[in-house]
């Protein structure tokens, strides 16, 4: 009999750790080759983790809600052979694009730029030989790594509050305390073991309410997911001075096409024809006119993609939001579009994605139209500088000019609006770029074949 270790996979280049939500199997239970043995969870996407052997589950090491770094051993499943062997289960890693992409963070801190501090002298002696698995508390490799180039000591970094998961400190964490380190005074050490005991407990009367609960009233725990988006929103609006500009579209062509053709496209290509790929293919062309809307901002640096990877806000059963990220979409038609759509929203909704499909977009479109909502202002996708909502297309009387003069005639018309960093795009740069989509839109052939 031999012994296979089970670890933890990776899930993507800049994800180091994941959280075990669910044991499937149980110690004792035999398991087939790609049978699922586990949930994870990281801060991207939740993931079934297969079995990459076939035998029994000998020894589960890391329980229900853990938080386990990449590579580490997670299970012992014994397996009919001759030698002890270590396996990564076949979880597909993300594939690297042709175009070079420069890393981001989700949400770029506003201070990043900002001259380092000198640490303070408390915690400066002796940090590259730290030991930082001493503490009680769980600290990623990143912060580790962070806090010694820094010059932060364990007695310092203990006292960084964390707002991940069960508390712990996060990268976000990490760059928020060393831009305003200089700022602090220094404390001595018996005082910062007194911050370090009152801590807790402070910690336990903020998590208490601020109101008195009864019958009338339910509280609701956030999940790991609406407790992410939250702090997605609130991370934007703390980067991005949001400006929104709106524009009215009259989508009469495109609208008549779809209805003329949606039964066909399905029968030829085995594919749903919606209005979420014709909007991506104006915003792409767009794209192509104004490069400067498919940046992303570093500092004081512009970072130009060559790429565009279009990002779409999708709506799961849960009423969270994920954004799945079509790559490459300049090189795709309209039926590649389609297909790509339907995919990702399918798979989106069955919790099916992989870490990889929901990174690295550069821009990003949100259907509001979808709730019936005429007009939304949404918020930067970081760290991308634009968003575009399309709102529900609607009959109404409009004004055309023809040769015998103008008429008032029912089009099917629809507001876009867009949101946009005002730190690199102005008015004018903004505007003209919601206008051309909108002229592309306006511009559809109605006389296309599928």
């Amino acid at each position: 009999m031999a012994q296979v270790e089970l670890i933890m996979p990776k899930m993507g280049e800049s994800i180091m750790e994941a959280t075990i939500l669910k044991w499937l199997k149980k110690e004792g239970e035999s398991v087939e080759v790609d049978e699922t043995i586990l949930e994870i969870a990281t801060d991207k996407v939740d993931s079934d983790i297969p079995s990459p052997v076939e035998g029994v589950i000998q020894k589960i090491l890391h329980q229900e809600d853990e938080v386990v770094e990449i590579g580490k051993v997670i299970a012992i499943i014994e397996t009919e052979g001759e030698a002890d062997v270590a396996a990564s289960p076949s979880v597909a890693e993300p594939e690297e694009t042709s175009t070079p992409e420069p890393k981001t963070e989700t949400a770029p801190p506003p201070a990043k730029e900002e001259p380092k501090t000198p640490a303070p002298a408390a915690s400066s002696t002796s940090v590259a030989e730290t030991d930082y698995s001493k503490s009680e508390r769980f600290y990623s490799p990143l912060v580790k790594n962070m806090a010694k180039e820094e010059g932060i000591g364990l007695e310092e970094l203990d006292t960084i509050p964390g707002t991940g998961l069960g508390g712990r400190v996060t990268k976000a964490d990490m760059l928020s305390y060393i831009s305003t380190r200089g700022q602090q005074t220094a404390t001595p050490p018996a005082a910062k073991a007194a911050q370090t005991q009152t801590s807790a407990s402070s910690e336990k009367a903020t998590a208490a309410p601020s109101y008195q609960t009864g019958g009338d009233v339910e509280i609701i725990e956030m999940d790991r997911m609406r407790k992410m988006i939250a702090d997605h929103m609130v991370k934007s609006k703390q980067t991005s001075p949001h400006v929104t500009s709106f524009v009215e579209v009259d989508v009469t062509n495109l609208v008549n096409w779809r209805n003329k053709v949606k039964k066909a496209f399905q029968q030829k290509y085995e594919e749903k024809i919606t209005f979420t790929p014709i909007f991506i293919e104006a915003i792409v062309k767009a794209i192509k006119d104004f490069p400067l809307i498919n940046i992303s901002v570093d500092g004081d640096k512009i970072i130009r993609k060559k790429a565009i990877n279009i990002g779409m806000a999708t709506a799961l059963p849960s009423g969270n939001l994920i954004v799945p990220v079509i790559k490459n979409s300049e090189s795709l038609n309209l039926l590649g579009l389609a297909k790509q759509v339907n995919d990702l929203a399918g798979r989106a909704r069955a919790n099916k994605l992989k870490p990889d499909e929901i990174q690295g977009g550069t821009f990003t479109i949100t259907n509001v139209g979808t709730f019936g909502n005429v007009m939304g202002t949404p918020i930067i996708n970081q760290p991308q500088v634009a968003i575009m909502a399309t709102g529900a297309i609607k009959k109404k009387p409009a004004v055309l000019e023809t040769e015998a003069g103008d008429v008032i005639a029912i089009r099917h018309m629809m507001y876009l609006s867009m949101s946009y960093d005002h730190r690199v795009v102005d008015g004018a740069l903004g505007g003209a770029f919601i206008r051309k989509v909108a002229d592309y839109l306006e511009a559809f052939d109605y006389k296309q074949e599928v």
